[in-house]
C-alpha cells in the first residue's frame, strides 16, 4: 500500500461528523482522470450486460462487477479509500459487498417523484435479529461517484441524518420521514455512510445517466454479500493487505483468534506507528 495512505485518515471533526450523522461528504477524492478511466470501465460493463439482454430503458444494480476490470479491484485497497474505512472501523475489515449502479433517466425532467422513497436500513435480516437498541454498526459503505447529482432529480441517494442510532424511523404514507434529505455530489466525490443510516435512491428524471459504485466493508467474521469468485490472475499478484481486503484467510479461526498472517493491514499500520485496538 502506498505510505501516504497514513496521511488520509479522516480528521478528529470529520469522525466526529460520521459519528454523530452518520454519513460524511468528501469532496474530489478522486482525480478528473481517474473518475473518466472508471466511468469507461462502467460503460464497458453496462454494454456487455445490455448485449446479454438488460434493458437499456431500467435501472442496473449489478453485484459481481468488481472482477470485470482492474480499476474496479484496485479502489477497494486505494490509498484515499481505505484510510477513510480503518479510520472508523478499524484494521480487521474486508470487501464483503459491492455494486455498481447505473441509472438511465426514468420520467420526464422537472416531474416530481412518487413519496415515500423506500428507506432502510442496510443488512436484511440481521436488523430483525439483533436485539440491541441502537443496532451495532456492523459494517459501512464507501459511495463513489462518477456523475453529477449535484441537482435534484438525479437520483439522488437520500438519507436522514443521525437515523443511524435509531431502530426505526417513522414513514408516513405519503411523504418521506422528518428530516429526509438529498446527497450533493459531483464526479469524484466520495459520500461514506453507516449501514444503520436509513437511505434511499430517488428515481432519475433527467439526461444525465447515474452512475456510482458502491463498497460495502465489514469486520472479517461476517459472511460476505457476494459468492467470491476470485480470478487466478488477481490472487496472484494481490499483495497481503488486499488479499485480507478480499477476505481471504489462512483458516477459519483467523477470523475470531486473528494472527499477524490474517491480518497484514494491523501489522503495516504498527509498523508505521498507527494506535490500533
Amino acid at each position: 500500500m502506498d505510505p501516504s495512505a497514513v496521511d488520509k485518515v479522516l480528521t478528529p471533526e470529520q469522525r466526529q461528523t460520521f459519528e454523530d450523522q452518520g454519513y460524511l461528504i468528501l469532496e474530489n477524492v478522486l482525480s478528473e482522470d481517474h473518475v473518466t478511466h472508471l466511468t469507461d470501465a462502467t460503460d464497458r460493463v453496462w454494454d456487455d450486460l445490455v448485449q446479454n439482454g438488460h434493458d437499456p430503458a431500467t435501472n442496473l444494480l449489478h453485484h459481481d462487477y468488481l472482477w470485470r476490470d482492474p480499476l474496479f479491484v484496485d479502489l477497494i485497497d486505494h490509498s484515499a479509500i481505505l484510510p477513510l474505512v480503518w479510520s472508523v472501523m478499524g484494521w480487521n475489515i474486508y470487501l464483503y459487498h459491492h455494486h455498481l449502479g447505473v441509472t438511465p433517466q426514468e420520467g420526464p425532467e422537472g416531474d416530481p417523484f412518487p413519496e415515500p422513497l423506500g428507506f432502510h436500513q442496510d443488512s436484511g435480516r440481521v436488523n430483525q435479529e439483533i436485539e440491541s437498541n441502537p443496532r451495532p454498526r456492523l459494517s459501512m459503505k464507501v459511495v463513489a461517484w462518477l456523475s453529477d447529482v449535484s441537482e435534484p432529480g438525479r437520483g439522488n441517494f437520500w438519507i436522514v441524518p443521525g437515523s443511524h442510532l435509531s431502530n426505526t424511523v417513522e414513514i408516513p404514507d405519503d411523504r418521506n420521514p422528518d428530516g429526509a434529505m438529498p446527497v450533493w455530489a459531483r464526479p469524484g466525490d466520495v459520500t461514506l455512510f453507516d449501514r444503520r443510516l436509513w437511505h434511499a435512491r430517488s428515481p432519475n428524471h433527467s439526461p444525465i445517466v447515474r452512475k456510482v459504485l458502491f463498497f460495502g466493508y465489514a469486520y472479517r467474521w461476517m459472511r460476505p454479500q457476494f459468492e467470491p469468485n476470485f480470478p487466478e490472475d488477481l490472487l496472484a499478484t494481490a499483495d497481503p493487505i488486499r488479499r485480507q481486503i478480499l477476505g481471504l484467510k489462512s483458516n477459519v479461526t483467523g477470523f475470531y483468534n486473528v494472527k499477524d498472517e490474517d491480518a497484514p493491514l494491523k501489522v503495516w499500520l504498527e509498523e508505521r506507528g498507527i494506535p490500533i485496538t
